[in-house]
């Protein structure tokens, strides 16, 4: 199976760049952009993508990579501040632009290029540039030019080395999916053939490498599909010997308990251990205002409680997490360049105090790669389509400290947005939809009296893998009618409000 391997110099759209490769039908995967060139040619890649990134080549402290990797003989399409590295380390010049572009920029097209096959000779592309290309390396000539007369893309067939100072990947570039297949397909020759089904069976080839013939692994599952969906893939792979760890945190969606329980006896796990340890839960949160220690606190305490069952299971050595690929980068996990968002809930702690060893079967998929996945394997649409649920569950929809009060409010308050989007046919349409219960209140009047009450923010986005989204342009008549059932029905609230901020700058849970 060939692999494209995406450098990554730390640009916000590296991930997309991923994803569009594998919508194309191509394996890809994410690699430091520093990486030795000896680490790269190991994986045996078929092509390279030098990704975009916020960095300066001029900047000492900025990343660059092996130089020799631009001499190995691969496929090469360098993106942004790819295009501008292959410039400055092959003998071209950069310098530092008066007339920085950003945004839609139009595109000509201004000779013949394997790259630009098909595409029109002029089109728009989304540009976030300062420096430019002024100067291009011997033997590389320019094939498109933007509107102010900039270097746009360039190419060296020869070495098989191409470059574009926009980004191809984002929606806002036309064509840009053309321009990617042109580069996989025409310029580095690839094969194609890839999806997400088709790693089924190396995935349970891996749990069963890894916890091997005899072992026994504990899975964490919240309802979610990322953790349902390695819980069947662990179970196919080793059946009785997995033991299913269910733990209800007084955090969850109405229904969630209920759901989650008649999901897994579907799917035939019987090991499965459910834990009320809701109110253990609610009196470690109460008091507490900071969104990062309320989820520090529900990791440790997730901790604890698998640590009570695990130390009632005998043999266990592996613990079978959920993680995909935003939970890695958003975390921290990746290579310089990348800030750390939030924590995530996953169970901190157990694996060393164990001894456990921790196997990720899914975690180099995006959400909708192990959608895809999860309907193969037969998991319900009730657990494939909903909603992506933050690990801490309602706690980061809770404003300040999480009390019973606002806690009921947001479990009913997300339900009717949830119902509501199923009977406007629009649930499919989103990412997420939800609200959440601000710690500030508002002055109200219910009948014919004042009354103080709750704001409640409806929130609503549409994305792609969780790592970039934009609010979604929700109907005015559907807003009313979730804004009149959270009024009429949720005590306690007095004002409903809608956020119409995207991520950057926003993130999509409030807290």
């Amino acid at each position: 199976m060939d692999t494209v391997l995406i450098l990554d110099f730390g640009g916000q759209y590296t991930h997309l760049i991923a994803r569009r490769v594998r919508e194309l039908g191509v394996y890809s995967e994410i690699m430091p952009g520093e990486s030795s060139v000896d680490d790269v040619l190991a994986r045996r890649p078929g092509a390279l993508v030098l990704s975009g990134g916020p960095r300066s080549v001029f900047d000492p402290e900025a990343p660059r990579p092996d130089p020799r990797i631009l001499e190995a003989g691969l496929p090469i399409l360098g993106i942004c501040y790819g295009h501008q590295l292959i410039a400055h380390i092959m003998g071209g010049a950069v310098h530092r632009s008066p007339r920085a572009e950003y945004g839609r920029t139009r595109i000509h097209v201004t000779g013949e290029s394997a790259l630009m096959d098909g595409v029109p000779r002029e089109f728009s592309a989304w540009m976030s540039h300062g420096d430019v290309v002024s100067k291009l390396p011997e033997g590389f000539s320019a094939t498109a030019v933007s509107e102010s007369g900039l270097i746009a893309a360039a190419e060296s067939p020869g070495r098989r080395i191409y470059s574009v100072q926009f980004h191809p990947e984002v929606a806002h570039t036309e064509h840009g999916r053309e321009i990617l297949r042109n580069f996989l397909f025409r310029a580095a020759g690839l094969s194609g053939g890839w999806n997400p089904g088709s790693r089924i069976p190396a995935m349970v080839e891996y749990v069963s490498r890894e916890i091997g013939p005899e072992g026994r692994a504990l899975c964490a599952v919240s309802g979610g599909v990322d953790s349902m969906t390695a819980a069947v893939i662990a179970h196919r792979a080793i059946g009785d010997r997995l033991h299913v760890v269910f733990v209800d945190h007084g955090l969850l969606r109405e229904g969630e308990v209920e759901g989650v329980l008649r999901a897994l006896d579907g799917v035939g796990i019987r090991n499965v251990h459910f834990v009320d340890a809701s109110d253990r839960f609610l009196s470690a949160l109460s008091g507490v205002a900071d969104p990062e220690e309320k989820r520090l606190i529900i990791g440790r305490l997730f901790a604890e409680v698998f640590e009570d069952v695990a130390s009632g299971i005998s043999g266990i050595g592996y613990l079978v997490q959920g993680t995909i690929y935003p939970d890695r980068i958003e975390s921290g996990a990746s290579g310089r360049g990348s800030d750390r968002i939030k924590s995530h809930h996953n169970v901190a702690g157990l694996p060393e105090k164990f001894g456990l060893r921790v196997v990720e079967p899914l975690r180099d998929l995006y959400k909708d790669e192990v959608r895809a996945v999860a309907r193969e394997l037969g998991l319900p649409e009730s657990v494939v389509g909903r909603h992506p649920f933050p690990g801490p569950g309602l706690a980061v929809r809770i404003e300040g400290d999480v009390t019973r009060e606002k806690l009921a409010i947001a479990r009913r308050a997300n339900a009717i947005v949830e119902e509501e989007f199923v009977r406007a046919g629009l649930y499919g349409a989103v990412w997420q939809a939800f609200a959440a219960v601000m710690d500030s209140t508002w002055v109200g009047v219910k009948g014919d009296r004042r009354e103080l009450g709750r704001v409640v923010i409806v929130r609503a986005v549409t994305s792609e893998d969780g790592m970039t989204a934009d609010w979604f342009r929700i109907p005015h008549d559907l807003l009313a009618t979730i804004s009149k059932r959270i009024s009429e029905e949720v005590p306690g609230v007095v004002m409903v409000a809608y956020a119409a901020t995207s991520k950057p700058p926003s993130t999509i849970e409030p807290c």
